[in-house]
């Protein structure tokens, strides 16, 4: 039996890459053992290039389309020891009660906007675009470390100028 302290789980976070995967955002993945992309990818490209960090889980955004997308859920549910992520890209289009559903943590992106906020104990996260820069909004991924039942979220500046 191993009775050794249990090591955090580190999920990396992105969104709204557009087809743009930069070095920063790789670099900033690095030693995740799970990769959450919330939609917008823009090419299947991204997502080989995430899997050779960790594995990925996408969810399709808006402007997901064409064959290669089909393939990819609008929605995905994720477990990870004790918590369940709920990934989808638009956060107004969660058509239930997340506290109701046993759902610790909902993911979108969509916004560019990166926050992290919790409501009624559920983390919601949006790690905000990774991709070519809109408007004056940074360029940021976010990391997320579970432990059991506790998690802790980050927002990543990537300090593109």
């Amino acid at each position: 039996m191993n009775h050794s302290n249990p090591v955090p789980q580190q999920i990396g976070i992105i969104s709204d890459t557009h087809g743009l995967l930069r070095p920063e955002a790789i670099a900033a993945l690095e030693g995740s053992g799970l990769i959450l992309h919330a939609g917008d990818i823009g090419n299947p490209e991204v997502l080989v290039a995430l899997n050779q960090i960790a594995p990925v889980v996408a969810v399709r955004g808006n402007n997901d389309r064409g064959e290669w997308a089909e393939s990819i859920a609008e929605r995905e549910m994720v477990q990870r020891e004790d918590i369940s992520i709920y990934l989808l890209h638009i956060i107004q289009e969660l058509d239930f009660n997340p506290v109701t559903q046993n759902v610790q943590i909902v993911v979108s992106g969509h916004s560019h906007k990166p926050s992290i906020s919790e409501r009624a104990g559920v983390l919601f996260i949006n790690p905000g675009s990774a991709g070519p820069r809109r408007f004056k909004l940074p360029i940021t991924v976010a990391r997320l470390q579970i432990l059991g039942k506790a998690m802790q979220a980050e927002i990543i500046d990537l300090a593109i100028s």
